[in-house]
């Protein structure tokens, strides 16, 4: 007994251990919903060892908590939210040059290496298709100004989703920007019915609480594949295609571990994986889609509009108040 307490006690040091690889863990803020959550931090514990501790919540409220914990970070990681978000943040990250960069197009990593891209998003429309036979769903962003739709179409708080904020503007541009844009957005807004989260809107629709939901790509495929009346609305007058990423949190308690995570989340055979699981298209350049469930269609045959997200980026925190405005006017 005495000498298993007096073994306990020696230095890290003195029994030949580095004192970081004590940490088995890694804590990851992410705005990804629990289906991916739990998909991946299984498998990352079960190749590496290391438990990750969770921090789920939507893109702008981890992005709000980085802010207020940068003299003291908590966390490790953030994945899972957009480029503005990444990019309004990136002071608060630390540089990692993945061992994933040759795959990774340059347009989806910042040149300092300060974050990397995983999952591409095309902003689109779901329909539950039991509440709203498909001969009756909107066919463009601009069907959805049709007062019938009034109470009937799901969104997220962009205050509290990056995607969300980047639908609002791309349509803000799309709809002839400046004042002649907020009004149509402003119209638009009368129609949704604004949740908190995002998880909320393609559950809604899956679930048939809403007949429409504006969201992401993968939400319809991963609810068609558990048997829920859903499809994907590709709007006629087009759309974008979102970045999400993930970065290391400078000052973070876990950085090593965290750097292991971020080579795994975007190595070839786990953005396979995910996307089997959970319909995420990669940001690399060497997964074949046609090779892989879900149906979805290459980029080559979606319409894809231009959007300013650097310009928005800049002026996010101006606009989240006019878009606050515009909400608040709606109600």
């Amino acid at each position: 007994m005495l000498r298993r307490t007096f073994a306990g006690a020696l230095p890290l040091a003195m029994l030949g251990l580095p004192a970081r690889a004590q940490a088995k863990k890694v804590v990851i803020y992410t705005a990804n919903d629990s289906t991916l959550n739990d998909l991946v931090f299984a498998a990352f514990k079960a190749e590496t060892g290391i438990e990750v501790e969770p921090v789920a919540a939507g893109s702008g409220v981890l992005a709000r908590r980085l802010q207020a914990e940068k003299g003291r970070p908590l966390g490790d990681i953030i994945w899972g939210i957009s480029r503005s978000l990444l990019q309004t943040n990136k002071a608060l990250f630390e540089p990692y040059a993945s061992k994933n960069i040759a795959a990774t197009p340059a347009e989806y990593r910042d040149p300092d290496n300060l974050w990397i891209g995983n999952n591409l998003h095309l902003l689109i429309v779901l329909q539950n298709t039991k509440l709203l036979p498909e001969a009756e769903a909107p066919k463009s962003w601009a069907d959805l100004l049709d007062p019938k739709w009034k109470g009937k179409i799901a969104f997220t708080d962009p205050a509290n989703s990056g995607s969300a904020y980047s639908t609002v503007t791309m349509l803000v541009d799309m709809w002839g920007g400046g004042d002649a844009g907020w009004k149509k957005v402003a119209g638009l807004f009368k129609n949704l019915k604004v949740l908190n989260r995002s998880s909320l809107v393609f559950q809604g629709v899956g679930n048939g609480e809403y007949p429409l939901g504006i969201s992401l790509e993968y939400a319809g495929p991963m609810w068609a594949k558990g048997g829920a009346p859903v499809k994907v609305i590709y709007p006629s007058d087009g759309t974008f295609a979102a970045m999400e990423g993930v970065a290391v949190i400078k000052g973070g308690p876990n950085t090593d571990n965290a750097k292991v995570f971020v080579d795994y989340i975007n190595r070839k055979d786990v953005r396979e994986m995910i996307l089997k699981a959970t319909f995420r298209r990669p940001t690399r350049n060497d997964v074949d889609l046609t090779a892989l469930p879900g149906g979805m269609p290459p980029l080559s045959q979606v319409k894809l509009v231009n959007y300013d997200e650097d310009g928005w980026t800049e002026k996010r925190t101006k606009t989240l108040e006019q878009i606050k405005d515009v909400l608040q006017d709606s109600r």
